[in-house]
């Protein structure tokens, strides 16, 4: 297998427990030949910087950070100029509140091999130690009910080929990712979609899921947190499915809009004495309220925790209902604002 020098590129804010806890991770990975790029607006004491020193880290040769002299706090545009110091043959853009697997490069760079394969992603596993509230929100997205399609992308499944996948676990390959122009700054979250829709477009290309290239993401908790991430993820896929119709407007992203219409539908027509809206309320909730059992069942027994099942109950009508919401106000909005802070 051939070794290309593989930059991993980290953006952030400023210094935060993520990276304290994810820095260290990288010394153990069992790969000879990369380098670590942490780019961040501010420094570790919170002060903005105005120039673009290099610090090197003594324990960690192979570690740098930048500071970014224009305060850019677009996460799409900070990558494109982190890229500019990166060395690498295939960027690996991960986020700073995930971490590597141990064989996280050497599995992902094997992929490569095929000349054809631009991409890979990976899943992003929610970490052991994390809370259960933490935990929970990783179990929502990774079931079958609550992940939908994309539950891939939370646990470990077969290996295929893919069209879109989220920068939190996404390795490039350079001359592609250049040839492009890089992301597409007008776009956050929702970047990488645009990223991925350019790099696989004519389908000459291909982005592989690699389930052995697995990384470590911290999920946002419920309830609050997680509701306001995929809230944003809604809106933006359904702004996407209305302009970028070849990979977002698929039948079952409109599923939760569906659902969150016919909820509203049948909750006000109790007081009108609307027997269609009243019996369709009684015998939708009636469906999802089985459904619902079966996918407590299932992370049940995948999680082996009642608590986290439990949970997973009303964050996954909840998830639902904001996502199915906010998608319908995304698909109707002509221009979107973007959103960079974190949930």
């Amino acid at each position: 297998m051939k070794m290309p020098l593989v930059s991993i590129i980290i953006i952030a804010e400023k210094w935060n427990p993520f990276l304290e806890e994810s820095l260290p991770k990288y010394q153990d990975l069992d790969y000879p030949n990369f380098e670590t790029l942490v780019f961040l607006t501010k420094s570790k004491n919170g002060i903005a910087r105005n120039s673009l020193p290099v610090s090197r880290q003594g324990h960690c040769p192979n570690l740098s950070f930048y500071y970014n002299p224009e305060l850019i706090n677009n996460p799409a545009q900070k990558r494109d100029l982190a890229i500019k110091y990166a060395k690498g043959e295939i960027f690996a853009f991960i986020d700073d509140d995930a971490f590597p697997s141990k064989d996280w490069l050497k599995e992902a760079v094997k992929n490569f091999d095929d000349p054809s394969v631009v991409a890979v992603g990976g899943p992003g596993i929610t970490p052991i130690d994390a809370s259960i509230f933490e935990k929970s929100s990783g179990w929502v997205s990774a079931s079958p009910m609550g992940g939908f399609g994309s539950t891939y992308r939370f646990i470990s499944s077969k290996r295929r080929f893919v069209d879109d996948y989220p920068s939190f676990n996404l390795l490039v390959r350079k001359d592609a990712f250049i040839k492009i122009g890089g992301f597409d700054s007008n776009f956050y979250p929702g970047e990488d979609t645009k990223l991925c829709l350019e790099l696989t477009r004519g389908h000459i290309s291909k982005i592989v899921y690699d389930p052995k290239a697995f990384v470590y993401h911290h999920k946002r908790p419920l309830f609050k947190k997680h509701l306001i991430q995929n809230g944003r993820y809604g809106l933006h896929r359904g702004h996407f499915a209305r302009i970028l119709p070849t990979t977002s407007r698929r039948w079952f992203y409109f599923i939760p809009s569906l659902f969150s219409f016919g909820l509203l539908f049948g909750v006000l027509s109790l007081p009108l004495n609307f027997k269609l809206g009243k019996f369709g309320l009684l015998g939708g909730l009636g469906t999802y309220g089985v459904l619902l059992l079966m996918n407590f069942l299932w992370v049940l027994v995948k999680s082996g925790s009642s608590v986290i099942a439990l949970l997973t109950i009303p964050g996954v009508f909840l998830t639902h209902f904001w996502y199915g919401i906010q998608f319908l106000r995304g698909f109707f909005t002509k221009k979107m604002h973007d959103t960079y802070g974190r949930a």
